[in-house]
């Protein structure tokens, strides 16, 4: 991993542990062992770091994008949730909860950065349950864009709540997210 890919790693790991206020360049030189110097090498200021671990995260998730172009919706989304799975194993909360939770106090560049990678997410997610909803698939009333909106949330909270009651309950809400989408049976069948 090149000294640009570490900074930016550790950039995100501090950011979604501590909070992008809570650290600073001598945080991460500390941990890499280097001057400050070396990382504003690579990044004139915090905020052009910010905006690299945001676009890490989208190439992420545009990685997730390219795996799963051609599958069935059920799987673009359990590949989706896995991703926070991934995320809760590592006990981290998600870049854009994290991030949004500072909002207020970001640089206007991080902060439109930040609106561009969950409008992304969002308009994904939104065309993975509209496919779902035509093939039939998927079952739900709402519109997909406020499904989507309930499922994205339901991840990003769920990711900083479990943190208190224990991963056991981030699986379940994951569970239970897909299982919502599926059709109820028909009780003729059962009688």
């Amino acid at each position: 991993m090149s000294t640009r890919e570490s900074i930016i790693q550790i950039a995100d790991q501090l950011i979604r542990d501590k909070g992008y206020n809570a650290f600073s360049f001598y945080d991460i030189a500390k941990t890499l062992g280097i001057k400050n110097a070396s990382i504003h090498y690579y990044f004139p200021g915090k905020t052009q770091l910010g905006i690299a671990v945001i676009k890490e995260h989208g190439c992420r998730f545009n990685a997730i994008k390219h795996s799963t172009t051609g599958m069935p919706p059920v799987d673009k989304l359990q590949a989706f949730i896995t991703s926070y799975g991934t995320t809760r194993a590592e006990e981290r909360i998600c870049i854009v909860g994290s991030l949004a939770s500072d909002l207020h106090t970001l640089e206007p560049a991080i902060e439109q950065e930040l609106k561009q990678f969950a409008a992304e997410v969002l308009q994904w997610m939104e065309e993975v349950l509209q496919q779902g909803l035509d093939t039939g698939v998927f079952t739900f009333t709402l519109p997909a864009r406020t499904k989507a909106l309930m499922i994205i949330t339901n991840l990003l909270a769920a990711l900083q709540l479990t943190r208190l009651t224990g991963a056991a309950d981030f699986y379940t809400i994951s569970e239970t997210i897909i299982q919502e989408l599926y059709p109820v049976p028909s009780k003729e069948k059962y009688t």
